[in-house]
């Protein structure tokens, strides 16, 4: 028998990694399927299976800060232009922060959050204006 001859008739000697209990050398139609019923045989008898837990991500307030400099009206702009709010809702809740010192803009996953609270700092330093806006943790709906 020729070189050639021996290595094209040689067994492979390692076993699937998949299946350790198996050799690779048997045929793929061979090793055990989903649809065995065999737990004596089946290499996946001993594994659970459990569903995944989705956990909603956390989320986060942007926080805006009353100051004695930035008009009301540009605060006002900013909530409806930027956080989507309608007149009404963003009055108030420009009159909140007015009121109480600081106001919720918003309430985002973190990254959307800090997103946010970049661009208003951005657009309100551009206009002059020292209007501050952090996130913050927040628990509950």
């Amino acid at each position: 028998m020729t070189m050639k001859q021996k290595l094209t008739h040689a067994e492979p000697t390692v076993s699937d990694w998949h299946f350790p209990s198996m050799p690779a050398s048997l045929p793929m139609d061979h090793r055990a399927h989903d649809s065995d019923t065999d737990a004596d045989t089946s290499p996946q008898a001993d594994v659970l299976v459990a569903e995944p837990e989705i956990a909603k991500p956390p989320m986060y307030a942007v926080v805006m800060y009353n100051d004695n400099y930035t008009p009301m009206e540009f605060v006002v702009y900013i909530l409806q232009s930027e956080f989507r709010h309608n007149i009404d809702t963003a009055v108030e809740i420009m009159l909140t922060i007015h009121n109480s010192s600081k106001g919720i803009a918003g309430i985002y996953p973190k990254d959307i959050a800090e997103t946010k609270a970049k661009k208003v700092n951005s657009l309100a330093h551009r206009e002059g204006y020292p209007l501050l806006t952090q996130i913050e943790p927040h628990q509950g709906e």
